[in-house]
């Protein structure tokens, strides 16, 4: 806005004392100051609002003029609620420094001249940005981004002082400016984003993590070009990105909300640019997944990994180990039409399989993510040779542990995922059976209660690969048969049996670890085992007995 304007407006009581040919000066800002020497805190372009509490005698008035011609302010504004009347020395300053001056009447407060300002200055630079960003999407639109997400986020900083990060569905920061949010607070807000989503709640959705007030804005592509909107929002919930404004949006006028629609709309080409170059990945991984799956000689399959490498590892000399990791999405009860799992579970597996430490839209380069039926598959490469008998590569536990959260609200309470991951293999003769054993591992996470579930190969050499494979029915029945008569006598005595067998079963059946553990008399203890054994007709002093109850507790 200009300065000239100001002095037309009533309600901000401005009377110009001097530097009637300065009025097409662009006022950019507004501080309030009466600090001797203010340099530090001006950028230019700022109408300066004193109460002259600065000025102790005439000779004052020059240093002061003089600091904030040198700074470049627009104008000064002074106050006549210490002094009256402005003093002639601080005209005669702003004169020299050819400085516009105004005086404010005392009956005007500063605030109301700051707030006019901001709210003046805060439109125009909308209004300048909302341009901008219109030239960019025409030019995303048509050509290769100019310099990606980053470019647009950086404007919303510099030009309305808004800071905001681009997120994935798990909260890992694609693209931000300033500095980057902590892996907590990303989760944090892409579980609230999710779980009002899947609420049926417009965006943008308003969130406080650590103190801070956020709103959060899809990302979606509605313009030309774009994929036609899924006819379920769970099709397309664990996939989307999110714009987090550090901001409060519930007040702010249409024109700024269509503006961040703006924003989230070029930033949603950039998606659509990455999910098309993924196309390459996908296929490899299919084309390997076939071939494994069809019983294709080693040698092929060999020969589609070595085309494979160089893409997913560019610039590694030998061809990497592998790892595979089945992923499948599952939900309960259906809404209209029928959910296709496997895209859907390929998509999320690309994210989850990313170090979340990782900023940035590229760092799935490296992830070759296939879909057969409702299962997702990933080749995952790993670049160097793990020693003998050390730990590497992917563990399942690891992948989920900062995604769990957010997944949990997306999935709500209709959605599941599990997820298994293989040992690593060094040969094309060792990826049918990575492939076999990531599905078992899968389906013991599926055996687990939880929204989102994974297990390791690791977890196959144990009871638990078994217990899955047992069917419902046979569960039911030797679960009933050892624990109904222990549930019963608890309910109607509160012996707390049950806790008690699970108690001696983890203590190896040591009465005195038991007994302090329960902070139990050893007799007491005593007499609580003998109880169950009458119940069930079992001996814990064996070995049979002790493993019919652990499978049973387990299976429970």
């Amino acid at each position: 806005m200009r300065l000239r304007a100001l002095l037309e407006t009533d309600a901000l009581g401005l009377r110009l004392l001097g530097g009637e040919d300065e009025l097409d000066r662009t006022v950019r800002g507004v501080m309030t100051t009466d600090l001797r020497d203010p340099s530090r805190y001006l950028t230019g372009g700022e109408l300066v609002l004193t109460g002259l509490a600065w000025r102790r005698d005439a000779e004052d008035s020059e240093p002061f003029v003089r600091i904030l011609a040198g700074a470049g302010v627009a104008g000064l504004a002074a106050g006549e609620a210490e002094l009256g009347a402005i003093p002639d020395d601080l005209v005669l300053a702003c004169s020299r420094h050819r400085l516009p001056l105004f005086a404010v009447n005392e009956s005007v407060a500063f605030a109301t001249i700051t707030e006019h300002v901001v709210r003046q200055v805060s439109g125009e630079r909308a209004g300048d940005l909302a341009a901008v960003v219109d030239r960019h999407r025409r030019l995303m639109t048509s050509g290769p981004a100019g310099g990606g997400p980053e470019v647009v986020l950086d404007l919303l900083g510099s030009d309305l002082d808004l800071r905001a990060w681009v997120l994935s569905p798990t909260g890992r920061q694609i693209a931000g400016a300033g500095d980057a949010l902590t892996p907590a607070a990303g989760a944090a807000l892409a579980a609230e984003h999710l779980g009002a989503t899947r609420t049926g709640r417009r965006g943008p959705h308003r969130a406080t993590v650590e103190g801070v007030t956020y709103s959060l804005f899809p990302i979606r592509n509605n313009g030309r070009g774009a994929v036609p909107a899924a006819r379920d929002v769970r099709e397309t919930v664990l996939s989307d990105w999110l714009l987090a404004v550090e901001a409060d949006a519930s007040d702010w006028p249409a024109a700024r909300l269509d503006l961040l629609q703006g924003v989230t709309q070029l930033i949603a080409v950039e998606r659509d640019r990455r999910d098309a170059a993924r196309t390459v990945r996908r296929r490899l991984a299919q084309e390997v997944l076939e071939l494994v799956q069809t019983g294709a000689a080693p040698a092929e399959i060999a020969a589609r990994l070595r085309v494979a490498a160089p893409v997913l590892l560019p610039g590694l000399g030998s061809a990497p180990h592998w790892q595979v990791v089945v992923a499948r999405v599952d939900w309960e009860r259906a809404l209209g039409a029928e959910i296709e799992g496997g895209p859907v579970a390929q998509s999320l597996l690309e994210e989850i399989l990313v170090d979340p430490a990782v900023v940035g839209p590229e760092s799935s380069d490296r992830i070759a993510v296939a879909h057969a039926g409702d299962e997702a598959i990933a080749l995952v490469p790993l670049p160097a040779v793990t020693p003998e008998g050390a730990e590497g590569g992917l563990h399942a536990d690891a992948l989920l542990a900062t995604v769990r959260t957010p997944l949990s609200a997306g999935l709500a309470d209709d959605g599941r995922l599990t997820l298994g991951v293989s040992a690593a293999v060094h040969s094309a003769e060792g990826l049918r059976g990575a492939l076999e054993e990531a599905r078992h591992a899968r389906r013991v996470a599926a055996a687990r209660p939880g929204r989102v579930c994974a297990a390791g190969h690791h977890e196959l050499a144990s009871h638990v690969l078994l217990l899955p494979f047992v069917p419902d029915d046979v569960r039911r029945a030797f679960t009933a048969r050892l624990l109904d008569p222990l549930r019963d006598y608890d309910q109607r005595h509160r012996a707390e049996l049950i806790p008690t067998l699970e108690a001696f079963l983890d203590c190896d059946g040591s009465w005195t670890r038991c007994a302090t553990r329960l902070h139990l008399h050893v007799n007491t203890l005593r007499y609580r085992v003998g109880r169950i054994e009458q119940l069930t007709a079992r001996d814990l002093s064996r070995l049979e007995d002790k493993l019919d109850f652990f499978l049973a507790l387990r299976m429970s």
